[in-house]
């Protein structure tokens, strides 16, 4: 089993910055793709960007060139640097993590882009 705890979201101005962190623990050796799915109100859930143990990275098309994702294999935790955020990034992040068995999820952090 893994478990994934996400920090970082919060209210934040439009044009401005955050940091996503997602830390994992149990058998977080096992992990072999981390990434982040959002889901805004009414709208289905997305990915946003992800990462592979080898560090090969994929972005949504909406956040390529704003969004970084970046992992740190000795704390088994993954970030996503956010910036130029705007208001249609508004959404809950939801962490991902995937071994050979079973996709992971952790409970998910509001990230509100208002003025």
């Amino acid at each position: 089993q893994v478990q994934l705890v996400e920090s970082g979201g919060g209210l934040v101005q439009p044009g401005g910055s955050l940091r996503l962190s997602c830390a994992a623990s149990g058998s977080a050796d096992r992990i072999y793709f981390a990434g982040w799915y959002r889901q805004a109100p009414g709208k289905q859930r997305e990915l946003v960007a992800g990462i592979t143990t080898s560090g090969i990275t994929t972005y949504g098309d909406s956040v390529k060139g704003r969004f970084t994702i970046s992992r740190d294999n000795a704390k088994n935790t993954v970030y996503l640097q956010m910036n130029s955020l705007k208001p249609e990034d508004t959404a809950v992040y939801y962490c991902n993590a995937r071994t050979v068995t079973m996709a992971h999820w952790g409970q998910g952090t509001q990230v509100t882009v208002s003025s």
